[in-house]
Formats: structure tokens, sequence, C-alpha cells
């Protein structure tokens, strides 16, 4: 995907490191340690800052902590989730392209929504490692990406992109695009009271398998969503390079229902789907990025 040297958005919260800072993509340092921390730290550096040799030492660890290597490591255990200097750079560098499929997807949906005489209202998206707040509760990296309504934000643990590719064998910076694009998706819906009206019908149907039928097809219009806007986004940036659609199709294919269930538990049961299978996924995004269109995205909601 051609995404060097293009503009990133603004509508990004950076909270990869305690910091919780906005868009520090540039640098291999980090944030503030958390009070949690320096509670933990008190009592070792209260003694070193009644000698010039203490102060020296703090002074030390300042600098080397702020430019990416965390001295603190073997003291409080922690050092193993914090990503070494190389790893930093990498890290910015995922921080930096994500940021620029989500400016992508502003300027697509911005363009969608006037030529239909309303205006976009663009989400937040959230970068963490580990674990966060949400306005939906507590996020983590077991949960892979996701949308809240509550607070329009896009949460999205950068860690979610190494397992994809290591365990779902779907590598290619386009099928990161396509996650982001899904998760926008749901924003759409969000905007178009589709998720409301989803919840509401939920409440009505009997039980788990109707209700987990309205949810597939709120995943299968996010990826066609994700189609509408590849196919924009491709006519206005010219984004897409050889074997970008095929990354795609990969990772859609790679996270259905049915591999998912066969990868955990070595059988499929359909009744649990709540993304749709493989072939769903595949089938609903190549009818979003084929016709560009959104209408062509009723799943039957």
């Amino acid at each position: 995907m051609r995404w060097e040297d293009r503009d990133q958005s603004d509508n990004v919260e950076d909270r990869r490191n305690s910091g919780n800072s906005r868009n520090n993509f540039s640098g291999g340092g980090r944030g503030m340690p958390s009070m949690g921390t320096m509670m933990f730290l008190w009592p070792l550096l209260k003694p070193l800052l009644k000698t010039k040799f203490g102060w020296a030492i703090i002074g030390i660890g300042a600098v080397a902590y702020f430019s990416g290597f965390n001295p603190l490591s073997s003291i409080t255990g922690r050092g193993s989730s914090s990503p070494s200097v190389v790893n930093q750079k990498a890290d910015d560098k995922q921080a930096r392209f994500i940021s620029t499929v989500l400016h992508d997807t502003e300027e697509v949906w911005k363009e969608i929504y006037k030529a239909h005489g309303s205006k976009y209202r663009e989400p937040k998206m959230v970068l963490y490692r580990g674990s966060t707040t949400s306005g939906c509760g507590h996020a983590s990296a077991q949960m892979g990406p996701f949308y809240c309504p509550a607070d329009e934000k896009v949460y999205l643990d950068l860690g979610f992109f190494d397992e994809l590719a290591t365990r779902h064998n779907a590598t290619g910076d386009f099928a990161q695009a396509y996650v982001l694009a899904h998760e926008i998706g749901h924003h759409i819906q969000n905007m178009e009271g589709t998720l409301n009206k989803v919840q509401k019908m939920k409440q009505q149907v009997r039980g788990e398998k109707d209700a987990n039928q309205l949810q597939v097809r709120v995943e299968l219009q996010a990826d066609c969503y994700a189609g509408v806007w590849a196919n924009h986004a491709h006519k206005r940036f010219n984004i897409l390079e050889k074997g970008d659609i095929e990354e795609a199709l990969n990772a859609a294919s790679a996270i259905g229902d049915d591999t998912l269930q066969k990868q955990a538990q070595g059988y499929v049961v359909p009744d649990a789907f709540t993304h749709g299978s493989s072939e769903q996924r595949v089938t609903w995004f190549r009818k979003g990025i084929k016709s560009g269109d959104i209408k062509t995205c009723d799943t039957g909601l």
C-alpha cells in the first residue's frame, strides 16, 4: 500500500506509553512513568536524592528512559512489555501507517457523506499496548480492535497486527488497513442508527442463536463498508499496489468464525458465529470494493 509521506489523521490518541500523549509517532521515547510506578520506586529514589552521586544516577536513568530504554525493568519486572529502542521505532512506524489509513478513511467518508447531502463525523482512534479504558469499559489486547459507539472511538492495540501475521498468517500492510476500515464501518453504522436498531432487535429475539445472526449481519456490513472505502481511496489516493487486495481478502478469510473455531476447537458451530464465515466475509468485502456503493452493503438489517 502506498502511504509514505502522506497526511496523517489528527484524531489519534496515543496511549502506547503511560503519558497518553497524542500523535507521538516521531521519536523513540516514552511518556512519563505512571503514578503507581513512581510510588513503587519512591523508597529507592529517596536516598539517592541526598547525594550528588545519587542525582547523577537518577539523571542517567531518566535520559535512558526517555530515549526508549527502560532501566526500571529489572526492578519493576515490566521490561518485557516495553518495546526496545529498535522495536519502538518499528512501533512508531506502525502508528504512522495506521494514522495515515485513518486519514484516508476520513477523506473518503467525508466525500461520500457530502455527496449524499450529509456531514461525516470523524471518530477518534486510540492506540495502546496491553490495556486501557474506553467508553465501553476495559479494553485489553485479548479483545482485539473494536469500535465503541459510546465515545465514538476505535481502540487498537498494535500488537494485534503482530498476531494477525504470526498466528493467522495474514500479512501485509493492506491487511491491517482492512482491519481499521472494518472498525470505521461500525462508526458508519453508528451514525446511520444501525447499531441502535440492531441492539433493540436483539432484545426482541428469543435466544442467543438469533442474536448472533443479527450480529453477523452487522459485521458483514462493516466488511462491505471497508470495501467501499478501499474503492474510493484507491481512486482518490492511488493507494493500491500489486497484491494488496489479496492481503485484505486473506485477512477477511483468516478471521472468519469458521476458521477461528477450527483453530481453537477443531470443529465448527455455525450457531455461535458472530462475525460470519470466511467465505461470507470475503464475499461482502468484494461487494464493497467492486461497487464502491454503500447501497450494495444491505445485509438485511
